[in-house]
């Protein structure tokens, strides 16, 4: 593969226009590119580790675009040469390491996109000097806008980027611009390129043949919409708010009551259109509160009573716990408390999502602020209450630590399934109420 790249490379050195010719099928070398969202930075994403390996371990270094498989060198791969004579077992070692993280095949995929970008680079070079304006309108935008639905953000950027003129297109059949197109498909990346701008309003205020604006384009849900890599409808149903939100934000006020020809205003296109998703969202919040309701009032109840049956008894003459001095007992009494307090505050937070009226804004935070607090504080509860039960079991089995340590290590077992169950839903609803947002309002100019 990589050697079928440096061959385009070099023809495309020698030969502009095979940017723009067509195989048997009708597609050009452009149109590819437009499509390989996977070739470019703006691919799918990795898991913190590898992408922290991508980021910061992987050097790769470019000095001649016609040989560009001889000119890329791994830091690594460096060193394994210049000790390779004195330790060829070490060196080994460490290869079928770096093989086994996964390190080989970073470096390969790191490598194919800087190829893939240079190729990219070299066919917008190509754009002005080979083609008329009027050519460029009539075959790159369709492409353009290809790359735009599949959120091709390096493609987008840097073809508009060496032809400006771009920046105005719009397509032929329904007459949506750039960002239109972007809004419509959610691509967050290509929209924030909006922020650059220098004059918005030439964008914003552009309406397409069906009378809708960028901020109806923001109210619009199809099936072409990508939201199902979001965990949950209401999740989904917060995310689309924040990008009805965010537009509604930066476009013109008389935008928010511009009628299109269907006769509906951004606002009351979002409800029509959103109306099947926000029901979803409602019958997930609640289905999941209603389960995490039911065992936060089973710890109520069971806190509430192990706080007066205490472990080894009362005294019969004055009432007070025989253990009480123990530093066990305290532990337990202390756990027993911040369970019951804990695991009621979580009930209350989930009655509160039960009786909630589920209007469209209670998607951006309410619901999902009494969700997160409510399965932080289910979780703690949780937590202290296996904590409460092992300082118990301790104390019963005083000095008969063969039976109660294996009894207590399965303690741990109902938190790691809250954890397994529940925390990747906490963490993603934690980033998506509080986080830094989809959006980069500090984008560099680019215009």
């Amino acid at each position: 593969m990589m050697i079928m790249k440096d061959m385009a490379l070099l023809l495309m050195e020698r030969c502009p226009r095979l940017a723009f010719a067509f195989d048997g099928r009708g597609i050009s070398p452009l149109e590819v590119l437009a499509v390989l969202t996977d070739a470019f930075e703006s691919g799918k994403g990795m898991v913190f580790w590898k992408q922290w390996i991508y980021n910061h371990c992987i050097y790769i270094s470019m000095i001649s675009l016609a040989r560009v498989a001889d000119q890329f060198r791994l830091n690594i791969q460096n060193y394994q040469e210049k000790t390779i004579g004195s330790a060829d077992l070490w060196h080994q070692l460490v290869s079928s390491l770096l093989n086994l993280l996964g390190f080989k095949r970073l470096y390969e995929m790191k490598l194919v996109r800087l190829q893939f970008q240079q190729l990219l680079s070299s066919m917008c070079e190509a754009i002005p000097a080979n083609t008329s304006l009027k050519k460029r309108r009539r075959t790159i935008a369709p492409v353009i806008f290809r790359a735009i639905s599949r959120g091709n953000f390096e493609f987008v950027y840097q073809i508009v980027q060496a032809n400006s003129d771009l920046l105005s297109i719009t397509d032929a059949i329904e007459g949506r611009g750039m960002f239109n197109r972007a809004v419509l498909h959610r691509q967050h990346r290509i929209f924030s390129l909006i922020y650059s701008l220098k004059r918005k309003n030439v964008v914003l205020n552009r309406v397409d043949n069906s009378g809708n604006t960028i901020l109806h384009m923001a109210g619009m849900l199809t099936e072409h919409t990508p939201i199902d890599h979001i965990r949950g409808a209401a999740l989904q149903m917060q995310r689309e708010v924040q990008w009805f939100k965010e537009v509604e934000r930066i476009c013109p006020l008389s935008d928010k009551e511009y009628l299109n020809k269907d006769g509906l205003t951004p606002r009351q296109l979002f409800t029509k259109d959103h109306q099947t998703l926000r029901k979803e969202g409602e019958r997930w919040m609640k289905d999941t509160a209603t389960s995490c309701t039911v065992v936060g009032a089973l710890i109520i109840t069971v806190m509430f009573t192990a706080a007066f049956t205490n472990p080894g008894g009362n005294n019969q003459e004055t009432g007070l716990p025989i253990l009480m001095h123990d530093k066990l007992f305290k532990l337990f009494i202390v756990t027993d408390s911040l369970s019951l307090f804990s695991s009621s505050t979580s009930v209350l937070m989930f009655l509160g999502i039960l009786t909630s009226r589920y209007a469209e804004e209670d998607f951006l935070r309410s619901l999902p602020s009494k969700m997160i607090i409510g399965l932080f504080a289910l979780f703690f509860s949780i937590t202290t209450m296996m904590i409460a039960f092992s300082a118990a079991l301790l104390l019963m089995f005083s000095g008969k630590y063969r039976i109660a340590i294996p009894i207590i290590s399965l303690a741990g077992v109902p938190i790691i399934l809250f954890v397994l169950v529940q925390f990747r839903l906490l963490v993603d609803m934690l980033v998506s109420t509080y986080g830094l947002g989809i959006f980069n309002r500090k984008m560099k100019p680019w215009f």
